[in-house]
C-alpha cells in the first residue's frame, strides 16, 4: 500500500443504482426517501440510473435488503448497466463484503460518499487532516473489502467511486500497521491544531460572538455575505464549506460581533467525521449565541432542524442559547408551512439572505438577545492610567470616548463589555458608572 493516505474519489460520470432501506416509521414516502442521497451523489459527480426502495422494521443482517428485493437489485443491475451500487444506510464491512460478491459490483455505502465530498471540498490543512483521519479510520475495518474491489477490477485507482482502493491481501496486515501509525501522528497534529484554535477562541472570548450553523445546504454562507459583505464561497452545493470563517459582523444599537460560518450537518453524519472535525467547531461551541440557519423551502425541514440538534448534542454543544432562522423564505410556494415552524418553534426568524428581506429584523433580534449578557458602561480616569486602558482594549469595546477638561487630564469611555468582566476593571484612579448611554 505504500503511503496509507486513501486519494480523493476520481468518480468521473459513473452509473450508479440508489438503494435504501427505511424502518417504516421513518416517516419517509417511497418517492422522496432517497432525495437526499441523489444531492449527495450529485455533488460527488455520479450519474444515477435506478433507484430500489424497501421499508422494513431491521436491516437484513447479512445483505440489508431482503434476499427477493437483492434479486431485484440484479436484475436492476443488469437493465440499466450500472457500473456501482450506493446504499443510503451505513454498512458493516460483512455487509459490504456479502453485497459485493453476490451482485459483483463495487458497493459504497452512504459514509464513503459523504467522506468522498468531504476531501474533494476540503482545501485547508486542517480540513485536509481531519477529513484523511475520518477517512482512515473508516477504511480501516474494510481493508479485505478494498482488496476483493482490486482483484475483481485488476488493480489501480481508476475505478472510481467505490473500486480499485485496496493494496492485495499480502499486505493487508502491513496496511493495518500503516494506516494505524498515520493514524496516531493525525491525532497528534489535529491535538495540536485543536489546542491552537482553543487559545485563539479565548483570547477574544471577551468580544460577543455569533456562530452559524444548519443543515447543509441552507443558506449559511449566503447569509454570511449577506450581512458582513465577506467574499466566501456560495455554491448550490452540500458541503461547500468544510472550513470555519470568521467576519466582523456591525449589527444596529450593539456594535462588532465575530460571525463564524460552520461546516453543514447531515442525518447520519459518519461518527468518524464528527469527531474529526470536533476543532473545527470550536467557534460554535463557545459562541454567545448559535443562529440555527433553515431551509424553509425543504419538504425536510422539521426532519433537518432535528437532525442539527442531534449532532449539536453530540458534539458537546447545548442548545441552550440558539435563534432559528427560516431562510429560502422567497422559494417557499405555501406560506403555511412556515407558519407550521413557526408554532413548533418558540425563537424563530424570517429571512431570505439571497434577496435581504428579513435581514434587518434579523440583526435587530441578535443584538436584542446579545445585550442580555452584555452591558453598557462609562469609565472616567486619568489619561496616564495605562493599565486600564490597555484591560479596555483586550476585554470591552469602545463606543465613545470624550476629554472632561480643558487640560486633557482625565477621560471618560463609554464601552460595552460582559457583565461577569465587570468585577475585573483594574482598581485604581478609576470611577465606574453603569449603566451607561450609549453614543449614537
Amino acid at each position: 500500500m505504500g503511503d496509507p493516505k486513501r486519494e480523493t474519489l476520481k468518480v468521473g460520470s459513473q452509473r450508479a443504482i440508489l438503494v435504501g432501506v427505511f424502518h417504516p416509521d421513518d416517516g419517509f414516502g417511497r418517492y422522496d426517501a432517497l432525495d437526499e442521497l441523489k444531492g449527495l451523489v450529485k455533488t460527488a459527480g455520479v450519474e444515477v440510473v435506478g433507484e430500489m426502495v424497501q421499508f422494513r422494521e431491521t436491516p437484513h443482517p447479512s445483505v440489508c435488503i431482503g434476499r427477493g428485493k437483492l434479486e431485484e437489485l440484479k436484475q436492476l443491475i443488469e437493465t440499466t448497466d450500472a457500473q456501482l451500487v450506493i446504499f443510503d444506510n451505513n454498512l458493516s464491512p460483512s455487509q459490504g463484503r456479502a453485497l459485493e460478491q453476490s451482485l459483483q459490483k463495487p458497493i459504497v455505502d452512504r459514509s464513503e460518499v459523504i467522506l468522498d465530498i468531504f476531501a474533494t471540498h476540503a482545501q485547508t490543512h486542517e480540513a485536509m487532516l481531519q477529513v484523511e483521519m475520518a477517512q482512515l479510520m473508516y477504511f480501516r475495518t474494510r481493508l479485505k473489502r478494498m482488496w476483493t474491489h482490486l482483484e475483481r477490477v485488476g488493480g489501480g485507482g481508476t475505478g472510481g467511486l467505490g473500486a480499485g482502493r485496496g493494496p492485495g491481501e499480502k499486505q493487508l496486515e502491513t496496511d493495518r500497521r500503516l494506516i494505524d501509525k498515520r493514524i496516531s501522528e493525525l491525532k497528534s497534529k489535529l491535538k495540536e491544531v485543536e489546542d491552537r484554535r482553543i487559545r485563539t477562541v479565548s483570547l477574544r472570548h471577551e468580544q460577543p460572538t455569533v456562530s452559524l450553523v444548519g443543515y447543509t445546504n441552507a443558506g449559511k454562507s449566503t447569509l454570511m455575505r449577506a450581512v458582513t459583505g465577506a467574499d466566501v464561497l456560495v455554491e448550490d452545493k452540500l458541503f461547500a464549506t468544510l472550513d470555519t470563517r470568521t467576519r466582523r459582523w456591525k449589527l444596529p444599537n450593539f456594535g462588532d460581533v465575530l460571525l463564524s460560518d460552520t461546516v453543514g450537518f447531515v442525518r447520519n453524519l459518519p461518527h468518524h467525521l464528527v469527531a474529526s472535525f470536533r476543532s473545527t467547531l470550536e467557534e460554535a461551541r463557545r459562541a454567545d449565541l448559535l443562529l440555527h440557519v433553515v431551509d424553509a423551502s425543504s419538504p425536510e425541514a422539521e426532519r433537518q432542524i432535528h437532525t442539527v440538534y442531534e449532532v449539536l448534542k453530540e458534539i458537546g454543544i447545548e442548545a441552550k442559547n440558539v435563534l432559528l432562522v427560516l431562510n429560502k423564505v422567497d422559494r417557499v410556494s405555501d406560506p403555511s408551512i412556515v407558519d407550521v415552524l413557526r408554532r413548533h418553534y418558540d425563537d424563530t426568524v424570517t429571512i431570505s439572505a439571497a434577496t435581504g428581506d428579513g435581514i434587518d429584523k434579523l440583526a435587530a433580534v441578535v443584538s436584542e438577545r446579545l445585550s442580555g449578557g452584555y452591558v453598557d458602561i462609562q469609565v472616567e480616569a486619568s489619561v496616564a492610567n495605562g493599565k486600564l486602558f490597555a484591560w479596555l482594549t483586550r476585554h470591552a469595546q469602545e463606543l465613545s470616548r470624550t476629554y472632561t477638561d480643558e487640560t486633557s487630564a482625565r477621560v471618560q469611555i463609554i464601552c460595552r463589555i460582559p457583565r461577569q468582566a465587570i468585577a475585573s476593571i483594574p482598581a485604581g484612579d478609576v470611577i465606574v458608572t453603569e449603566p451607561a448611554v450609549a453614543a449614537t
